[in-house]
């Protein structure tokens, strides 16, 4: 990792730093609220041992050039505002001690030039600068993983080059244990992904996964329990990405016990008990969590299975259904596709493989190839609308694999579910209630005409969708 310091304070050593808020739509570090003022005891315990406004040569020069450089920013004449803060940086960063707003108005002024310039040597001297101010929070404020908590932070949303993917982890990790395993809520969703992709990629092992899975977790539900007024907002985003991402570890054998998956799947089929295909799924679910023979819930299972969900297939068939029941992943999508190349029906044929491309999706979280499948049973039946829907269902299900579970990246594979959705009908008019109760229920997450225009594009534009969907598709923007 890229670790050039830029020290940007003429004869001072210590820099101090305070939360800045990144131009993106993820979970970010606030600036700290105005304290309450302390009795004068607790003051001089709480005050930052940088440059205040008592410090410097002429107090009451700093504290106008402070006045002045806030007020010039609130008008957004930039660069007036510049030249006063680097007047007031020099001699008083840390303010009243209290507080530390010079700070972070130092990023924001870096983060907002870095955009102004085309230069690549420029815009790199300013992460310099803006990763010199994170630097200097452990002299000033000790402020436990904050400084290398908000690194990671840029490091994984802002600038990705200059760092591997380990290595942001790494600092990641670094915050959390200065922080005494206490996650910040701006850290969370970037290192939840990360955390998925270091296991994926065999890069940590099931143990470490498991300490931090657990940590991610329990800081989300006390985030939830304990949050108030506008920042529990932020643990609403928290909770609709985290969930989703930490899915990946149930493709992992005995990462979860048989509660969690009871508790998670378990009222799908209650909520539909005579669908065999939900039937299928949970029981197979609750055998690949290892629940026992004789636990209620897999025997009620087993007895409507038995009433109602029969198969009659033979052959490899057979075999793939009861891979499916066992929890052998792999070997029931091997039955399903040796099953689907040796039929000439082409209604069989579709119907194995739209079910080995939901053994995809479902149990294996391969988005591509469950894909792949749903591609091949629309080939084998072109009037059937099934696998547009569940290819629909996947690109919906994306956003937070695409982004950060709000924000543009996340919207915007709503647009080719809705292709798909639509797709379905058209070739099958049978599907079209099912079809339209998607579309309907999705049409509220695409992006909002504002920020489609701030991206200088407009409605019915032409756009391709990237993540893994890379899809033509068409702008549109939510209902309103």
């Amino acid at each position: 990792m890229r670790a050039k310091t830029f020290w940007i304070l003429a004869g001072i050593a210590l820099l101090t730093v305070g939360a800045c808020s990144p131009k993106t739509g993820k979970i970010i570090a606030e600036e700290k609220e105005e304290p309450k003022k302390p009795t004068p005891s607790v003051l001089d315990e709480r005050l930052s041992p940088c440059a205040k406004f008592t410090d410097a040569p002429s107090r009451e020069d700093a504290e106008t050039n402070y006045v002045l450089y806030r007020d010039f920013l609130k008008a957004n004449d930039w660069d007036q505002a510049y030249d006063y803060w680097k007047k007031v940086f020099a001699v008083a960063p840390a303010a009243d001690g209290l507080r530390n707003t010079i700070f972070a108005d130092g990023v924001r002024f870096y983060e907002h030039f870095m955009r102004q310039t085309t230069d690549s040597l420029q815009k790199e001297e300013y992460i310099d600068r803006i990763f010199a101010i994170y630097d200097g929070i452990d002299s000033c404020y000790h402020d436990g993983g904050y400084a290398p908590g908000r690194k990671a932070f840029d490091l994984y949303y802002a600038y990705p080059h200059r760092a591997t993917k380990k290595e942001t982890y790494e600092l990641f990790k670094t915050a959390i244990a200065k922080d005494t395993n206490v996650l910040r809520d701006f850290i969370i969703n970037p290192f939840t992904a990360l955390l998925t992709e270091m296991h994926e990629t065999e890069q940590i092992g099931t143990p470490e996964a498991e300490k931090y899975e657990k940590l991610i977790r329990a800081s989300l539900a006390k985030g939830l329990a304990n949050c108030k007024g506008t920042e529990c907002e932020r643990w609403k985003i928290i909770q609709e990405y985290v969930p989703v991402r930490l899915e990946y570890f149930e493709t992992v054998k005995d990462f979860y016990d048989c509660n969690y998956y009871k508790a998670k799947y378990y009222s799908e089929f209650e909520a539909n008990p005579d669908d065999c295909d939900v039937l299928r799924n949970v029981y197979s679910y609750l055998r690949w969590a290892g629940c026992d023979d004789d636990d209620p819930q897999l025997v009620a299972l087993i007895k409507k299975g038995n009433e109602s969900c029969v198969e009659r297939e033979r052959g490899p068939a057979s075999l793939a259904y009861e891979c499916l029941r066992n929890a052998n992943y792999r070997c029931a999508i091997d039955g399903f596709t040796k099953a689907a190349a040796e039929t000439n029906d082409p209604v069989q044929k579709a119907e194995f493989l739209l079910t080995a491309g939901k053994v995809y999706y479902a149990h294996l979280k391969d988005f591509s190839r469950a894909r792949q499948l749903f591609l091949q049973a629309a080939d084998a039946r072109s009037n059937w609308g099934q696998p547009y829907l569940w290819i629909g269902r996947l690109y919906a299900s994306s956003g937070p694999l695409c982004g950060p579970g709000r924000g543009w990246d996340s919207q915007i594979v709503v647009w080719p579910a809705i292709d798909k959705w639509n797709q379905a009908k058209r070739v099958d008019p049978s599907v079209s209630a099912e079809a339209n109760r998607f579309i309907t229920q999705y049409e509220q997450y695409m992006p909002d005409r504002s920020e489609i225009f701030s991206r200088l594009l407009k409605e019915g534009d032409s756009f391709t969708v990237g993540c893994w969907i890379q899809e033509r598709t068409t702008v549109r923007a939510a209902k309103q």
